[in-house]
C-alpha cells in the first residue's frame, strides 16, 4: 500500500508560443482545465503503475473539488481520508510553450489547511509500505508525516518540489529523496559538473538514497551504501513536461512497493516519465502500466522494467 500525503489542485492550462518575460503579455492559443497537484498526480501515477494507493489531501467545498478528484476516483484511488474545508480548492495556473516547457504559479487553497494532525490521522495504524510526500502543503504537516513514517517502519519518499527555504532542514528525514537537477543544486550549492560527487556526499552524510531526475538525460541515484545508478530516458519529442516529474515519483514508489530493486524501479519510472511528456496536462498524460510495458519490454536490459 502506498500512502500519498500532499496536495490536490485543479490545473488551469494555457498554451502560448513562448513563455512571457516579467511584465510582458504573450497572446495564447488554447485553454483547458485538468486535475493536478503534485500529491494527486503522484497518487494517480502510482495507481496507474498498478499499486494500491490512498491519497490524503484537502479540497474546498467549491465546484472545482469534483473536477480535481475526478481521475483519482475513476482510477480507484482510495479517497476516504480526504479533508473538505470551507473554502477554495487549490489551483495551479500553468503556461506551456511550443517546446513543452512550462511556468507554474500555485494558489494553495485547501492545501494550505493541512496540519500535523492530518498527518497523524493519515498514518494512524499504518506500518510498512511506502509514503510519498512533496512540498505543496504546510511543511509542519509534511514534517510530521516524515517523522511518523520513520517511527512506523514506512519507507518515506520526499520529492523536493517546489523547493522551499525549509527544504534543506526537512530533506534528511526521508528514506529516499527525489529532486530535479535545479532543486538538487539549490539544496547542495553544487553545479552539474559536481553532481556525482555532491550526490555521493549527500547520501553518505544523511544515510539516505538520493535520486536526481535529469529530464531527457534520465535519472541518477546514489544509495546510502554508496552504490551509484544511472538510467536513461526514452528519446521523445516532448509536448508538455508538466507531469513528468510526478509520474517518475509515483512509478518509482509503485515499483519499490511491488518489490523491485531500486535500479529496476528507476528504469520503469524513467520510461513512464518520458511517455508522460507526449500528451498535454499532468494527470491526463500519466501512462498506464500496460502502456509502459509495451514500450519497456522490447528494450529490456536498456530502459525496460
Amino acid at each position: 500500500m502506498i500512502t500519498v500525503f500532499g496536495s490536490t489542485n485543479l490545473d488551469q492550462i494555457g498554451t502560448v508560443s513562448r513563455l512571457p518575460k516579467p511584465g510582458e503579455t504573450v497572446a495564447g492559443g488554447t485553454f483547458s482545465m485538468a486535475a493536478g497537484g503534485k500529491g494527486a498526480n503522484q497518487a494517480l501515477a502510482a495507481r496507474r503503475a498498478g499499486a494500491e494507493v490512498r491519497h490524503v489531501s484537502g479540497v474546498g467545498n467549491d465546484a472545482f473539488a469534483d473536477l480535481a478528484l475526478a481521475l483519482l476516483k475513476a482510477d480507484g484511488v482510495d479517497l476516504s481520508a480526504m479533508k473538505v474545508v470551507d473554502g477554495a480548492t487549490g489551483i495551479a495556473m500553468i503556461f506551456v510553450d511550443s517546446h513543452g516547457e512550462n511556468v507554474i504559479a500555485i494558489l494553495p487553497g485547501a492545501n494550505g489547511a493541512m496540519t500535523a494532525a492530518d498527518a497523524d490521522a493519515a498514518l494512524k495504524g499504518v506500518s510498512g509500505g511506502v509514503m510519498l510526500v512533496q512540498q505543496e502543503i504546510p511543511q509542519a504537516a509534511t514534517e510530521r508525516a516524515l517523522d511518523l513514517a520513520k517511527a512506523q517502519g514506512i519507507t518515506a519518499i520526499l520529492n523536493t518540489a517546489p523547493f522551499l527555504d525549509s527544504t534543506a532542514a526537512l530533506a534528511p528525514k526521508a528514506a529516499i529523496l527525489i529532486a530535479n537537477e535545479t532543486e538538487f543544486a539549490l539544496l547542495t550549492g553544487s553545479g552539474m559538473d559536481q553532481l556525482d560527487a555532491a550526490m555521493a556526499d549527500w547520501a553518505a552524510r544523511h544515510h539516505q538514497t538520493v535520486i536526481v531526475t535529469l529530464g531527457g538525460d534520465g535519472a541518477r541515484a546514489v544509495t546510502a551504501e554508496g552504490k551509484a545508478i544511472a538510467v536513461p530516458a526514452l528519446p521523445v519529442k516532448p509536448v508538455d513536461t508538466v507531469g513528468a516529474g510526478d509520474t517518475f515519483c509515483g512509478y518509482l514508489a509503485a515499483g519499490l512497493d511491488a518489490g523491485l530493486d531500486l535500479e529496476a524501479a528507476m528504469r520503469r519510472a524513467a520510461v513512464a516519465a518520458s511517455l508522460a511528456c507526449l500528451k498535454p496536462g499532468a494527470q491526463p498524460a500519466i501512462p498506464t502500466a500496460d502502456e509502459v510495458a509495451e514500450v519497456a519490454s522490447p528494450l529490456r536490459g536498456e530502459v525496460g522494467a
